[in-house]
């Protein structure tokens, strides 16, 4: 992709990306890196120091670093200011392909990790989060609902890149029928104490915005309604903490065994 490319043409071509949806537009060094640990097809690599970046990803990434280098290519300094709104610290920006998601099958994935479903989320950036911590924890898959583009450079900004180690899509037509041991557990205030005995290790885990929470469609379909215990007065939390805080009671729960 990079070959043909006069630095002239980068601008407009990197504008176009961001609006593609077919590409990934990786702004900075840890989207990189985490892309191409996770066997992204990654087109393309441009920085603004080429010595600069070499000691970067010898430092920061090492595993892939002679990829990295291997792929990149130095611009001039007032083209690369003008390929993103915000100019990546790191100096290095990237176009990779978006996997194709099918989420049926990421639903029947038969390990005993759930699934995070974010219902209609509206912050970018607290959406690439989310992502970043479902890769840690290992679960099945992140879906999302709503009109946001799961796959916009600010959430791959905020997942760090990750959303190339999990399945993570954008459910165009809401959440489809789901297999029959995937239950639906509701986050909900109103709902019971989460407790870590009975967190069943393939749920479909429903997260709602922190202002209005799950539609009352999506809470009249829950299997069940569970609740992160808080101390009282605290209104909300934010949607990537709670995402983690009920994650991680399902990764470190005492029944999980050997980890998924």
């Amino acid at each position: 992709m990079s070959g043909g490319s006069t630095d002239g043409s980068l601008i407009p071509r990197y504008g176009r990306a961001r609006r593609d949806p077919s590409l990934a537009v990786l702004e900075g060094l840890h989207p990189l890196k985490h892309a191409l640990r996770f066997h992204a097809t990654v087109l393309e690599v441009l920085c603004n120091d080429l010595a600069n970046l070499e000691r970067l990803a010898d430092q920061l990434a090492p595993d892939v670093s002679a990829q990295m280098i291997s792929l990149a290519r130095e611009v001039p300094l007032d083209v690369f200011s003008q390929l993103a709104p915000l100019t990546p610290s790191t100096g290095v920006i990237s176009l990779a392909e978006r996997p194709a998601i099918d989420p049926a099958a990421a639903l029947a994935d038969p390990r005993p990790a759930p699934v995070v479903l974010l219902e209609d989320p509206r912050d970018l950036g607290n959406m690439g989060a989310c992502v970043r911590v479902s890769a840690a924890a290992n679960a099945a898959a992140v879906l999302t609902t709503g009109g946001h583009d799961l796959w916009h450079p600010d959430a791959l900004r905020g997942s760090a890149g990750l959303h190339y180690a999990l399945p993570v899509a954008r459910l165009p037509e809401g959440l489809p029928p789901v297999p029959a041991d995937r239950p639906l557990l509701a986050l909900d205030p109103a709902g019971e104490d989460l407790d870590p005995a009975t967190l069943a290790p393939r749920a479909i885990l429903a997260f709602g915005s922190e202002r209005h929470g799950l539609s009352a469609e999506l809470l009249a379909r829950a299997d069940a309604h569970i609740a992160i215990p808080m101390r009282p007065g605290v209104s909300s939390l934010n949607l990537a903490t709670s995402v983690a805080a009920v994650l991680f009671t399902w990764r470190l729960r005492p029944q999980t065994g050997a980890r998924s």
